[in-house]
């Protein structure tokens, strides 16, 4: 695993390219095979134009046999042929391992960061990196071994050139120092293009995101015109600094092809005289322009190198920012364990202090105790933090002072792994998988027997409507579970949530979605679900939150009251205000809806 840091390295990049580097030293053997296997290919390659000057001057200008150079020719150039394959498919194996590693580094990573980072941070921007970026990391690591090889067969043919012809030889190369401070000037010109051309398809790919994923919101307010705008303006971007990159590269490449096709000219002009005055054989002079021909592609090749390079630098750039982010929640160097028991599940906030922003805090010095066993339902306004309860409970952030304890331990020296198996939270805003109404409900067990499902399924109220379905348990329901209605979704997390079997289960809003006139079907489920397990329900219908032991008044951060729903509705005004606030934003969704 590759060590990451969360300090931005000083020079630009140079923590992508360690990230690089540190990937490709776990597949040296591999790399150095394809590279092994590029130097023979090399060696055949460069072998060829010395068999033709020899089959030229001995054969066809001599007595010997045409047959046996055709033969030994036709061998070499197979046997090239052959170790091309070769090549090339090491080159591609360890390019797509490359991508691999890092694709699934890259996921586990985006995985592991905390929620408040993904709350801030464009869904598309992540897709692009991991995506588009890393084919372009790819398309570098493939190039590794090719050019290697071309790099064994460029220095193989100088040196040989300069053996036989020096003068001709120097003339021939003249142009390669020119070529090289070409490169240096086009790599320097087209990193700052292609790295914009990335960050514009990050950009499309978040708004295209956004338009599949809020389609409904689309469609409901009739906003195709003003999503084909956005659409518009990031395709136009995109293809100006497209252009932009291509006018780098015309500007450059056809003077790097240009190049060492002088050089073939030199040779035409100075060796065919040679040949003339007898000072070089004709074989001498094929091989010799066969040669600088052999020399052109693998320099265009560097050429190419140079630019997938610079691609694969911006790339790099931008997984990094990535992968060397530190999550602000994560698990403590030696986790503790819960205690077992009968009495499990006993939670206590103590003296808790929160804010998304530090200096906005939502909860202050926020204390409650719920006992093993115990249901709490907590009420507040709009914004008061009731939903920051549940998420500080299981870590999507952390408390900036105070503590959280679950059965005497603090949250905070829990792994997480062990702290969410431990408390389930349905959610207002339920999401479903594109998968099977089983495979969401077994989501947190996936090897749950059906039996244990089934029965989730009629504690949460949802079994009958499940079978009702055209495959049952077995139906794929579409992405987020749209497919179904909102209670149907509602009613499918519950016995998600119910299937873990956790020590605390938090319904987050969890019948918000439910029709008020249905709402009874499944109360007495949740009533069964909650019985002797601790329960936190954050509610605003009062059917809801009748069916906890204890009620909690939420309000200005901190506990205002306690008591039975009775008992606050009979003595507590500000209870009774927050209840009508709440059940008139209720009777406004409904209206909506």
């Amino acid at each position: 695993m590759v060590k990451r840091s969360g300090r931005a390295s000083s020079t630009p990049g140079a923590g992508g390219w360690k990230l690089l580097r540190a990937v490709l030293a776990e597949q040296r053997f591999g790399l150095i095979a394809g590279m092994a296997v590029g130097l023979a290919w090399s060696a055949g390659k460069v072998t060829v134009p010395k068999l033709t000057s020899l089959a030229v001057d001995r054969a066809i200008l001599g007595n010997g046999s045409l047959t046996f150079w055709a033969c030994l020719i036709a061998v070499m150039a197979f046997i090239a042929g052959i170790f091309t394959a070769w090549r090339r498919w090491f080159a591609f194996r360890e390019s797509r391992l490359t991508e691999t590693k890092l694709r699934e580094q890259l996921f586990a990573h985006v995985l592991r960061l905390h929620v408040g980072y993904h709350d801030h941070t464009q869904t598309g921007q992540l897709m692009s990196r991991a995506s588009s970026d890393l084919l372009q990391i790819q398309g570098f690591v493939v190039m590794i071994p090719i050019t290697a090889s071309n790099l064994a067969m460029v220095m193989a043919i100088v040196v040989i050139l300069f053996v036989q012809q020096p003068m001709l030889a120097l003339i021939a190369l003249a142009p390669l120092p020119f070529l090289n401070v070409l490169a240096t000037r086009f790599s320097r010109r087209i990193h700052p293009a292609v790295l914009a051309v990335q960050q514009e398809q990050a950009q499309l790919a978040t708004v295209v995101e956004e338009s599949v994923s809020g389609v409904r919101v689309i469609k409901g307010f009739g906003a195709h015109e003003v999503t084909a705008k956005r659409l518009r303006k990031e395709a136009d971007d995109i293809r100006a600094v497209s252009l932009d990159a291509a006018r780098v590269r015309s500007s450059f490449l056809p003077a790097l092809d240009l190049l060492p096709n002088l050089g073939l000219l030199a040779v035409l002009a100075i060796g065919g005289h040679r040949v003339l005055n007898g000072s070089m054989t004709r074989g001498q002079m094929l091989e010799f322009m066969q040669y600088i021909g052999l020399l052109i592609f693998p320099l265009r090749n560097l050429g190419m190198t140079v630019a997938f390079g610079q691609r694969a630098a911006a790339a790099l750039l931008r997984v990094n920012e990535v992968l060397s982010t530190n999550p602000a929640v994560a698990d403590p160097k030696k986790p503790a364990t819960l205690p077992d028991g009968d009495a499990v599940g006993a939670v206590r906030f103590d003296h808790v202090t929160f804010g998304y922003s530090p200096d906005s805090p939502v909860l202050r010095q926020f204390d409650l105790t719920i006992p093993a066993g115990a249901s709490v339902a907590i009420v507040g306004g709009t914004g008061g933090g009731k939903s920051t309860v549940a998420r500080l409970l299981i870590r999507f952030y952390d408390v900036q002072s105070g503590c959280i304890q679950l059965d005497g331990v603090d949250v905070r020296n829990l792994s997480l792994q062990d702290l969410r198996r431990e408390v389930s939270v349905v959610f207002e805003d339920t999401f479903l998988f594109h998968d099977s109404v089983g495979a969401n409900i077994a989501f947190a067990r996936p090897d749950a027997p059906q039996a244990d499902l089934e029965v989730a399924a009629r504690l949460a109220g949802a079994h009958d409507f499940v079978l009702e379905l055209p495959n049952g348990y077995d139906t794929v329901i579409g992405e987020r579970g749209y497919s179904l209605s909102g209670g149907q979704r509602q009613r499918i997390a519950l016995a998600r949530a119910i299937v873990a079997n956790p020590r605390v289960l938090v319904l987050d809003d969890a019948t918000s979605a439910v029709d008020p006139s249905k709402e009874h079907e499944i109360r007495e489920a949740m009533r069964t679900v909650m019985e002797g397990r601790t329960t936190i329900v954050i509610a605003h219908r009062p059917g809801t939150i009748a069916l906890a032991d204890t009620v909690v008044l939420l309000d200005d951060g901190g506990v205002a009251a306690t008591g039975t729903h009775e008992q606050l509705l009979a003595t507590n005004e500000r209870y009774r205000v927050v209840l009508a606030a709440l059940a008139a934003d209720d009777d406004v969704e409904e209206a909506v809806s």
